[in-house]
């Protein structure tokens, strides 16, 4: 079964509204959480499976996200 991304989720999510404009902020925050935890996924099953580097990896992860993606 293929995964769904965060995009196809949000996409699917504002079609069933019925265009009810006051859920669309809180469904784009889940929407973006959804999509960070699919790169923190993505990145991390490509990592070791020592548990001290993982979080090593994940810490480092959450940094580059921090200061990519949020605005500040």
């Amino acid at each position: 079964m293929k995964k769904q991304t965060a995009v196809e989720w949000l996409v699917k999510q504002l079609k069933n509204m019925e265009y009810d404009l006051r859920l669309i902020p809180n469904t784009i925050e889940i929407a973006k959480e959804m999509e960070k935890q699919q790169m923190r996924d993505a990145v991390l099953s490509q990592c070791t499976t020592h548990d001290g580097l993982r979080k090593i990896f994940d810490k480092q992860f959450e940094q580059y996200y921090n200061e990519t993606f949020k605005s500040k």
